[in-house]
């Protein structure tokens, strides 16, 4: 009996993570080679391409500026509405680095200097306590502190960026309303008539295959959709597929016009 019994919860998993042919499409098309996994704030609905991969943890690269992000204000290492960044004269390999910035610029140009100033003011311990206290993806000990989500040390699933996001936006974590506001307005990508988008490209480079990444949730007139999308790079030509597959995907199932 008990044997039957796990054999049909097991079915009843399968289906629920079952890959969803819609969105397999979009990738397809694309020729893309990844996974998307898309959440419901409201019900709980999921859709998932690739559902194995769906839960492999990558190098989460750029996207933890959006939690780097929420740290540093928080902390109040940070002043996101006055605070800037001094450009040294170093020459970066990406134009919009070479400029002062502010927070927000930062997080749009996913400057590396920028926020590894921000890392060697907040320091690997106050990371390691944030990371447990949000129980999100899993770090590498010991860990360099400006540097632990560009080289793999710090990595994370599909499944869990959507678990951090849906934190994100309910603010079931312990920072203050202030932090989470001035999140909220740096992580603003596009607003259209029926929705706004608030999300994160990320690169992982230093790693093989090199990992594409764009996570984030659409806010629509019924509901909430919480996204991760992670693709393999084979050049820089492919990092626009990142947003259009994860876009046309979004729209593949009607969530967005």
């Amino acid at each position: 009996m008990k044997k039957w019994l796990v054999i049909l919860l097991s079915l009843i998993s399968s289906c629920v993570w079952a890959d969803d042919q819609t969105i397999g499409e979009v990738f397809k098309k694309n020729q893309a080679t990844g996974t998307m996994v898309v959440q419901s704030n409201n019900h709980g609905t999921t859709y998932v391409w690739n559902t194995q991969r769906s839960e492999q943890r990558f190098a989460s690269a750029s996207t933890f500026k959006m939690f780097n992000t929420l740290i540093a204000i928080d902390e109040g290492v940070f002043d996101p509405v006055n605070g800037e960044f001094i450009w040294d004269g170093t020459v970066h390999e990406f134009p919009d680095w070479n400029k002062n910035q502010s927070l927000s610029m930062a997080y749009r140009a996913s400057c590396v200097w920028c926020y590894q100033k921000l890392a060697e003011q907040i320091g690997a311990a106050k990371y390691l306590h944030h990371l447990r206290q949000a129980q999100y993806g899993e770090i590498a000990l010991p860990f360099e502190g400006t540097s632990f989500w560009l080289d793999g040390s710090f990595k994370v699933s599909a499944v869990e960026q959507v678990r951090f996001l849906k934190k994100l936006y309910q603010r079931n974590l312990p920072y203050k309303g202030s932090s989470y506001d001035a999140l909220e307005s740096i992580m603003h990508a596009a607003t259209s008539p029926d929705y706004r988008l608030y999300a994160k490209t990320g690169w992982a480079r230093r790693v093989n295959p090199e990992i594409g990444w764009y996570i984030g949730y659409v806010v629509t007139s019924s509901d909430v959709w919480f996204f991760a999308t992670n693709l393999n790079i084979q050049s820089p030509a492919d990092l626009p597929l990142r947003q259009r597959v994860t876009l046309e995907s979004l729209q593949a199932k009607g969530i967005i016009p």
